[in-house]
C-alpha cells in the first residue's frame, strides 16, 4: 500500500508543479489557502465513504443527506432560535442515525448497499425539498450561530479550520484502520466476509458501524458547508458530491472489490482531485465540463485498480507454481530411472 501512496504523492507533486508553470496564480497564498479550505470541506465526509468502500460496500447518500440535514440545521437555528451548541449536536445525532439505518437495512434485512443508498439518496433529497417546499434556507442578517460560524470558517495561523480538522480526523481515524483490532475487522470484511464471519468476527457490527461513522462524519461536512455556503437550496445542495468522495477514495486507493485503502491516501486521493478541478479552472475549461473530468479520473482510477489487481494474482500465481512444483526424489548422483526392468537388477 504504501508503494500507491508514494507514487498518489508523487503525481501530486507533478501536477501541481505544471499548473504552477502553467498559471503562477496556482501557487499564489490566496489560492493556495483556499485549495486547503476545500480540501478540508471535501476530505471529511470521503473518509467516511472509504471506510465504508473498505468494507466492500458504497455510500451513494451522502449529497443527499447534506441537503436533508443542511434545511433542518438552518431551521433549528433562524426559526427556531436553537442555541447552536444544540443545533450542531441535533445533526451529528441526524447523521449518525441515517447511516444506521442504512447499516441495519444492509446487515440485518442483507439488502445490497447500492439499492439502500441509491434509495437514500431519493428519499433524503426529496424529504428536504418537501420540508422547505423547495425554498432555500438561509440566515439572512442575523448572528445565530456566530461562534460556530467563525469555528467553521475560520483560520489559525492562516491555515483554514477545515484543512486543520481533516488532518485530526485522519490522525484519529489512521490509528483505528491500521492500528486497532477494528481497523483488521474492516480489511477482513471487505477481503472476504463469509471467512471473516467462520473466523468470529462479528461481520455485521463492523460493516454497521462503517456507515455509522460515514453518516457521523457526512453530519460534520453538513456544517462545515452551510458555513461555506450560507445557505442551503434543498434541490442543489450537496449535489452529486457523493462522487467526490467515491472519486477521492478510488484516487486514494480504496478498491471497489473492498478490502484496500488506507486514511493517507485517501487524503491524498482528495487534495489530487481538488488539484485537477484547480486545473480546470486555471485552463479556462468550461464548469460544465468538471463532472465529465471527475467521471474519467474514476474510470482511469478503476482501470488502474483492476490492473495492479491482475498483476497482483499473475504473481501470487506464479509464487505458488514455485512452490508447488515436484521435486525428484532420486538419490545424489542419480540422473534417470533404468530403461530396462533387468537393468534394476
Amino acid at each position: 500500500m504504501i508503494k500507491k501512496e508514494l507514487g498518489l504523492g508523487l503525481l501530486l507533486v507533478v501536477i501541481s508543479v505544471i499548473t504552477g508553470m502553467i498559471n503562477p496564480a496556482f501557487l499564489s497564498v490566496v489560492n493556495l489557502l483556499n485549495l486547503a479550505n476545500l480540501i478540508g470541506l471535501f476530505g471529511v465526509f470521503a473518509l467516511g465513504e472509504g471506510l465504508v468502500i473498505i468494507t466492500g460496500g458504497i455510500d451513494l447518500s451522502l449529497g443527499s443527506m447534506f441537503a436533508l440535514l443542511g434545511v433542518v440545521f438552518v431551521d433549528l437555528l433562524t426559526t427556531y432560535q436553537v442555541p447552536w451548541p444544540l443545533a450542531l449536536l441535533a445533526v451529528l445525532l441526524g447523521g449518525l442515525v441515517l447511516g444506521a439505518i442504512q447499516g441495519v437495512l444492509i446487515t440485518r434485512l442483507k439488502m445490497q448497499p447500492f439499492i439502500v443508498t441509491l434509495c437514500g439518496l431519493l428519499i433524503y433529497r426529496g424529504a428536504a425539498r418537501y420540508y422547505t417546499t423547495d425554498s432555500t434556507r438561509g440566515f439572512g442578517y442575523g448572528d445565530e450561530a456566530a461562534t460556530l460560524s467563525n469555528i467553521a470558517s475560520g483560520h489559525v495561523a492562516g491555515i483554514p479550520n477545515t484543512f486543520i480538522l481533516l488532518i485530526v480526523l485522519a490522525l484519529v481515524l489512521g490509528v483505528v484502520l491500521h492500528r486497532s483490532v477494528y481497523g483488521r475487522w474492516l480489511y477482513a470484511v471487505g477481503k472476504n466476509e463469509e471467512a471473516a464471519r467462520f473466523s468470529g468476527i462479528n461481520t455485521n457490527m463492523v460493516i454497521a458501524t462503517a456507515y455509522i461513522i460515514s453518516g457521523g462524519l457526512a453530519g460534520v461536512a453538513t456544517v462545515l458547508f452551510v458555513f461555506y455556503t450560507n445557505s442551503v437550496s434543498p434541490s442543489s445542495f450537496g449535489n452529486f458530491y457523493e462522487l467526490y468522495a467515491i472519486a477521492a477514495a478510488v484516487l486514494g486507493g480504496c478498491s471497489l472489490r473492498g478490502g484496500e485503502g488506507s486514511i493517507l491516501g485517501i487524503v491524498l486521493g482528495t487534495a489530487l482531485l481538488q488539484v485537477l478541478q484547480n486545473l480546470v479552472n486555471i485552463l479556462g475549461i468550461p464548469n460544465s465540463l468538471n463532472f465529465a473530468v471527475m467521471g474519467t479520473v474514476i474510470l482511469i482510477g478503476v482501470l488502474a485498480d483492476q490492473q495492479l489487481q491482475a498483476r497482483r494474482k499473475r504473481k501470487l500465481a506464479l509464487a505458488g507454481l514455485a512452490r508447488t512444483a515436484p521435486k525428484s526424489t532420486l538419490p545424489h548422483g542419480v540422473d534417470a530411472l533404468p530403461v530396462r526392468t533387468g537393468d534394476q537388477g
